[in-house]
């Protein structure tokens, strides 16, 4: 059983990577169900429940990251609070359209509600790109959170 609880756990962390990058896949939930597995497999001797509840927030933060850093990314050029909201709303539309919609869609999102602010085609379309700008260095910081709640299992995993 414990051999098939670490496969299981493992598995799901390689998927749960995979999904970081790919839509409609909830990476960082795949991930600390993967580590949290392998706690169980060890009977939480050495990944104590405290470590999993550490690993569970860091995956919970993640899922803020993205509307997060678009917002900041448009908030930094000095858009208008359409912008900034269209970002949001874009990326989260966009997660339903697959990796065309979530490359997209914080870009498209951005530049909607800054010409529904102020009809300058230029201005919103550098509204656009601070937040897919945003949106890349959320991404960073996803995959960044990911190897986070990698790094704290195997830390009280090893010590």
């Amino acid at each position: 059983m414990t051999i098939l609880l670490w496969t299981l756990g493992v598995a799901l962390v390689f998927v749960g990577f995979a999904g970081i990058l790919l839509p409609a896949v909830p990476g960082h939930i795949l991930i600390f169900a993967g580590l949290a597995l392998g706690a169980w497999a060890d009977g939480f001797v050495r990944v104590g429940i405290w470590t999993v509840v550490i690993i569970g927030a860091i995956a919970l933060a993640s899922y803020f990251v993205d509307l997060v850093a678009t917002a900041l990314g448009v908030k930094y050029l000095g858009a208008s609070r359409r912008a900034m909201a269209g970002a949001a709303i874009g990326t989260i539309l966009g997660l339903f359209l697959g990796l065309p919609g979530i490359v997209l869609g914080p870009f498209v999102g951005a530049v909607i509600g800054e010409l529904s602010a102020r009809p300058d085609l230029a201005r919103a379309g550098r509204a656009g790109l601070a937040a897919w700008v945003g949106f890349a260095l959320g991404t960073a910081a996803k995959v960044a959170l990911a190897f986070l709640m990698l790094a704290v299992f195997l830390a009280a995993l090893v010590f």
